[in-house]
């Protein structure tokens, strides 16, 4: 028998009202969605009482980083799996700057081995561009396709060479995959470890320019137009970068791109004088300007997608200080509440609008069979509470990484439960 989901409020994406109904999940997919009440007799089924909370789509992020083989100090597939349930995350698709990274077949088998074996979610797997992502030679990315990768990326690092870039294009449009592209010109970042703005002058700091992300943009954008291919820019940050994509878009290239909750809520000028490391990512935080383009370029469908680049860290590392500290902060376990309580919330944003960033859309972009909730779907499914409010406490991630600037911070739209394939994976416990 299955699983009747009782008492949820479902959101009618056409009209973006709540209303009341029931769904019915059977062996692992979504069977019938009603405004009905369940059937009184359930004898056989188990039931899920919603209390009212809003039941959508599980979450998709196309970005994160499990650390694992290698780091496992930093996070592993089991721990981050189970911060994304928690997040309300039932996709997740993890970057292959590892150790090893992910250039070989045996290594992406490892991952999916791991993922199946001790993970809590759905784990898709990138690989990379480059042998070692090293920049120079390319990896064997037939072989890669036949491991189960879903594209190529070095991320971590930017390509540095337009050539191996563009053949590397040539090839990924050959099989049919994306390249995913960590923009940055490294010759432009040597030594910085914040943006070129108002905090790195009242500081003295070396500051990491606009620049470095948008030329490698432009140049990519060019190369696309060129080979075909599909050509994602990973975590966009700056206004120039989000005013080529707009170009190329309208140009017919085949280009998307993603951007992070930090990015949409945070600027430099947040950054507390501490020196707190756990403000340190790439891409920096920018000015007020950029992130207001980011806001605006997701708004008018620039920007394709919302995504975590959760990047775990042990505290020891994070303890070295601004300068010498790792880049990343963890981002699965409140993504979510964040961008509901800063933008839903406050009415800048529909529900609908929010949800289908974070769900349909990675889902048609990378051509994924989820992020739908409909009948004849895979039950990969979130419960959100929309009304209590709670404090971002680190002592309660399941991540290893407590890496973020967000704790203090009181939110709104916590997921409560998580659903994959019809099996619960994660419950709040009061």
């Amino acid at each position: 028998m299955g699983i009747w989901i009782t008492g949820a409020k479902l959101l009618n994406s056409s009209t973006n009202e709540l209303k009341y109904g029931s769904v019915l999940v059977e062996q692992g997919i979504i069977t019938k969605i009603t405004d009905e009440p369940a059937p009184t007799d359930l004898e056989g089924h188990e039931v899920i009482d919603a209390k009212g909370h809003l039941l959508s789509p599980g979450l998709i992020d196309m970005h994160v980083h499990f650390r694992e083989p290698g780091y496992e100090y930093k996070e592993t597939i089991a721990t981050g799996t189970r911060a994304a349930a928690r997040g309300g995350f039932t996709t997740v698709a993890c970057m292959p700057n590892t150790n090893p990274v992910i250039d070989e077949p045996e290594t992406l088998r490892y991952v999916y081995d791991k993922a199946a074996a001790e993970g809590s979610v759905r784990v898709l797997s990138y690989a990379c561009i480059t042998k070692g992502e090293q920049g120079e030679e390319l990896t064997d990315f037939a072989a890669l396709k036949q491991a189960g990768a879903i594209g190529f990326t070095d991320d971590g690092v930017g390509v540095q060479s337009a050539k191996v870039m563009k053949d590397a294009m040539k090839l990924a449009a050959s099989l049919d995959l994306p390249i995913v592209a960590h923009c940055e010109d490294a010759s432009l970042v040597v030594g910085a470890a914040v943006t070129e703005g108002e905090f790195a002058k009242r500081h003295g700091l070396k500051g990491i320019p606009n620049e470095s992300e948008a030329i490698h943009v432009g140049r990519d954008i060019l190369l696309a137009e060129t080979t075909g291919v599909h050509y994602h820019v990973c975590h966009i940050s700056t206004e120039q970068s989000i005013r080529l994509v707009r170009m190329g878009k309208e140009l017919g290239v085949k280009v998307t791109t993603e951007v992070c909750p930090h990015h949409l809520l945070l600027s430099d000028e947040d950054i507390p004088d501490t020196m707190d490391a756990n403000w340190k990512m790439n891409p920096p935080l920018r000015s007020p300007r950029d992130v207001e383009a980011c806001i605006r370029g997701l708004e008018d469908g620039t920007i394709d997608m919302i995504v975590t680049d959760h990047a775990p860290h042990s505290a020891e590392e994070k303890a070295r200080g601004l300068d010498a500290a790792p880049f990343g902060i963890t981002g699965l376990e409140t993504a979510f509440p964040l961008l509901y309580t800063k933008f839903v919330a406050s009415g800048r944003w529909t529900l609908g609008f929010l949800l289908e960033k974070m769900t349909t859309i990675p889902a048609e972009v990378f051509r994924l069979p989820y992020g739908r909730l409909e009948t004849g779907a895979p039950a990969d499914l979130t419960l959100i509470d929309l009304d209590t409010e709670r404090v971002v406490r680190e002592e309660e991630f399941l991540s290893k990484g407590k890496n973020t600037p967000f704790v203090g911070w009181k939110l709104k739209g916590w997921p409560i439960m998580t659903m994959v394939d019809g099996k619960v994976v994660w419950q709040h416990q009061e």
